[in-house]
């Protein structure tokens, strides 16, 4: 009678235990890198009423009679299976995808391995620690050609060196580069130059102390002033930016300007402010210069005015110009037309420029003198544009001097010798078309994680962005795996510690000998499934009801035994 209450009892402490493990598992169900467990029954032992017999040729045999004792929690087993990532956008955060554990160490030397890598640099050490402080194990400095390992990943950053602050503009094909005097972060300003014609003569450059700050400066360069060259351009500003600072040097210290290539920059007589600044690179056109006489009777022929040279051709020509009309007469195919002839003579050299108005022209324009013959090496297209009042305005200039004569073979010639000179390429440097924004400056010194970017690769190597050396690698993150991770033992904080059923731990690198790569910014969550979990907690309470029915009844039977007596 007594059997049945003792194999109740041991399965509703059997239930009761899965129910633990159940609990356990629920509870944990956003714990990054948890591994659910299983309970797991077996019977516990029976006593033998009858032996088994063996059969006769008279007789059969007969099965053994046993009664059984109960249940007990034979074990709880680890379900080790891999579960979904969590992104998480913080790139120390690291999961492994596939087979593994990373390896900490606790401060007594002893040695866990978890799944959960929530990562983070100790300020104080340098070392890579887990969210718990314990040190991530693996290789520390260049893991080139270095073995897996289960050394204390100390992040070893080499300095960064003094560097001045230093921009680059690129300007109609010119790099030009502003660089401070001083290493130091104070002088990552940004700097304008902006021409003004206001200044006073005498003023080169002035710096208001209101467009003046810790972050940024504006340079008023006179438009009327005259540098030689970069240089003296950079001293006045130089003085200038002292000055509005009150005497005191300016955290850039002295400002310096170059440019790249440099040949020809600065003509003999140098450059203004507003050709410095200018930022207008069309070629220049040359200009024609009337004789005092021409200019005198309203232009050539008494009504032709230069308008401009060509730019595109750039025009070439230049010297003392003289002007000839020679009128010709209609075909049958051609209208009768003013030939005007323009001829600029420089030394041996000369050039004609021919251009033609006829008789269809009977209102102000202008006229195109194109050079013919062109001179060999010269480019074709080259002219001299004339403004004009018309064909009949040229012929009545004629005849006013010419009354009754046969225009048919009528000429012109210009009054006075002209001057022109040639198309220029511009001199304006477009210095005020960008401004510049001093960066890089520092004082160098020793660099902490923040400053450098710390990723990790998914191959477990950690990398910086070294402002010096670029991308530099300082560690690796080395896994471990087991020949049996079910035999681990849970220690708490999702770690484990290894056992004498799970092996000794084979150390490798992420993604070789079976392991799994490392993928950033994401965590592993826990593998508990809550449907499982909630179908099993309720099978799990029906069995322990099951068990308490089985005492209940006991009871009853034992009341009805006793009342017996009576």
């Amino acid at each position: 009678m007594l059997r049945s209450l003792y194999s109740a009892v041991s399965g509703m402490k059997a239930h009761q235990s899965q129910l633990d493990v159940i609990g356990n598992n629920i509870a944990n169900v956003n714990t990054f890198g948890f591994k659910s467990s299983r309970g797991r029954f077996s019977d516990v032992f029976y006593q033998t009423l009858q032996n088994a017999t063996g059969g006769s040729a008279t007789m059969g045999g007969t099965n053994a009679s046993q009664i059984g004792y109960g249940t007990q929690l034979a074990g709880i087993d680890l379900d080790m299976s891999r579960s979904a990532f969590q992104s998480t956008n913080r790139g120390l955060d690291v999961a492994i995808a596939g087979e593994g554990f990373f390896q900490v160490q606790d401060s007594d030397g002893n040695i866990f391995y978890t799944r959960a890598g929530a990562l983070q640099i100790d300020p104080n050490s340098g070392n890579l620690t887990d969210a718990n402080g314990y040190t991530v194990l693996g290789v520390s400095g260049d893991p080139l050609g270095k073995a897996p390992g289960s050394n204390k990943i100390h992040l070893d950053i080499p300095s960064q060196q003094a560097a001045k602050a230093v921009k680059t503009e690129t300007i109609n094909g010119i790099r030009y580069t502003l660089t401070s005097e001083k290493a130091t972060t104070d002088a990552n300003v940004s700097v304008n130059f902006v021409v003004d014609d206001t200044l006073p003569d005498g003023a080169d450059a002035v710096v208001k102390d209101t467009e003046m700050n810790t972050g940024s400066l504006t340079v008023r360069v006179n438009a009327k002033s005259v540098f030689s060259s970069l240089s003296d351009l950079m001293d006045k500003v130089n003085t200038a930016i002292t000055q509005a600072n009150g005497g005191k040097e300016y955290p850039t210290g002295k400002l310096s300007l170059t440019a790249v290539p440099d040949g020809g920059l600065f003509p003999a007589g140098g450059l203004t402010g507003a050709e410095i600044l200018g930022y207008n690179f069309d070629v220049v056109p040359g200009e024609l210069t009337l004789s005092a006489d021409d200019a005198a009777t309203n232009g050539v022929f008494g009504s032709m005015l230069p308008k401009t040279v060509s730019s595109v051709p750039k025009f070439t020509a230049e010297g003392d110009v003289t002007f000839n009309a020679k009128y010709i007469k209609a075909t049958a195919d051609t209208k009768a037309a003013w030939e005007i002839t323009a001829t600029v003579v420089k030394g041996g050299d000369t050039r004609t420029f021919v251009g033609r108005i006829d008789e269809s022209s009977t209102a102000a324009n202008s006229v195109l003198l194109k050079e013919s013959p062109v001179k060999p090496g010269e480019e074709t297209g080259q002219y001299i544009e004339m403004k004009h009042e018309g064909f009949t305005k040229l012929s009545d200039e004629w005849l006013k001097d010419h009354a009754g004569a046969d225009i048919g073979t009528a000429t012109m010639t210009s009054k006075g010798t002209s001057t022109v000179t040639a198309s220029q390429d511009s001199k304006e440097l477009g210095l005020g078309q960008k401004g510049f924004v001093l960066e890089g400056g520092t004082a160098g010194g020793t660099l902490s994680s923040s400053q450098v970017g710390v990723s990790i690769l998914a191959n477990g190597i950690v990398e910086v962005n070294h402002p010096d050396k670029g991308k530099i690698q300082v560690g690796r993150i080395d896994l471990a795996t087991f020949e049996n991770p079910y035999g681990l033992e849970e220690v708490g904080n999702s770690y484990f510690q290894q056992t004498a059923n799970s092996g000794n731990a084979k150390l490798c690198q992420a993604g070789t000998n079976g392991s799994g790569a490392l993928k950033s910014s994401a965590l592993e969550m826990s593998n508990v499934d809550i449907s499982s979990e909630f179908s099993d907690m309720i099978v799990t309470q029906r069995g322990f009801q099951a068990n308490s029915r089985i005492i209940t009844v006991s009871d009853t039977i034992l009341e009805e035994l006793v009342n017996l007596k009576r």
